[in-house]
């Protein structure tokens, strides 16, 4: 979790729930925060999308079930996704359903998290995806990394070294930063560019190694030999550096 002076003084959220007295109950708990701001509650995609773009949402917190059906939430994700890329997501998750958690990412969330978690955790989460950073706990990470091995084996292993050759000196640097959970303006710290350049090595290497976004090209990495620093919040959760 970044620290208190590193947190931003208000992060406006949206809280999207197939139950509208659910969703109010959990939007009243963040606003006794005072670093929370909620700019609106809702139940379906489309009052979402709404509210987001009159309020601009820096969070959306989303049930994986909407009043639009069940996992009417992953299809707000990947609206939000295209529509407001700078809204970041977390999926609310009545279960650790390992399937879940993999279309979730997938979907464009930037966090996932369970309801039996405490609302204590859930704003740390907020706060860490709000800055950049990618939540999910050890489980979570250890159901992504199987589902790279399981669902993508002939780009992730065998014809990875083909990739490895591909990649330029610096292309692999970049890449090992990226394993060890740095954040674009930490990465062009240490390599000594500047974060446009490195914006565009990262865009290179997702084209180059077949990847959709920043997860699935640190879950590249991990796969390979880059097996480095997952910086590990509290209660067990992982907050992993981006840009």
């Amino acid at each position: 979790m970044p620290s208190a002076s590193q947190a931003p003084r208000v992060v406006s959220v949206l809280v999207a729930d197939q139950s509208r007295m659910v969703g109010q109950l959990l939007a009243s708990s963040l606003a006794r925060k005072s670093r929370f701001k909620i700019v609106g509650t809702a139940v379906d995609v489309e009052q979402s999308l709404q509210i987001v773009s009159s309020e601009q949402a820096q969070v959306a917190v989303v049930a994986a079930n909407l009043k639009d059906g069940p996992l009417g939430g992953f299809s707000l994700l990947r609206r939000l996704r295209a529509s407001y890329p700078r809204t970041r997501t977390i999926v609310l998750l009545d279960s650790p359903d390992g399937d879940l958690v993999v279309d979730a990412f997938r979907s464009g969330a930037r966090g996932v998290f369970c309801r039996s978690g405490s609302v204590k955790m859930l704003c740390k989460c907020i706060y860490a995806v709000q800055q950049g950073q990618i939540w999910a706990n050890t489980d979570q990470m250890q159901v992504l990394l199987e589902a790279l091995e399981a669902q993508a084996p002939a780009r992730a292993a065998n014809a990875s070294p083909k990739v490895d050759n591909r990649l330029s000196k610096r292309e692999k640097e970049v890449l090992a930063c990226v394993a060890d959970g740095l954040k674009n303006r930490e990465i062009a710290t240490q390599l000594r560019l500047s974060e446009h350049t490195v914006k565009n090595y990262l865009f290179r290497l997702c084209d180059k190694v077949g990847s959709s976004g920043r997860v699935e090209l640190m879950l590249y990495a991990l796969n390979r030999e880059e097996l480095t620093g997952v910086q590990t919040a509290e209660g067990g959760s992982e907050a992993i550096g981006a840009a």
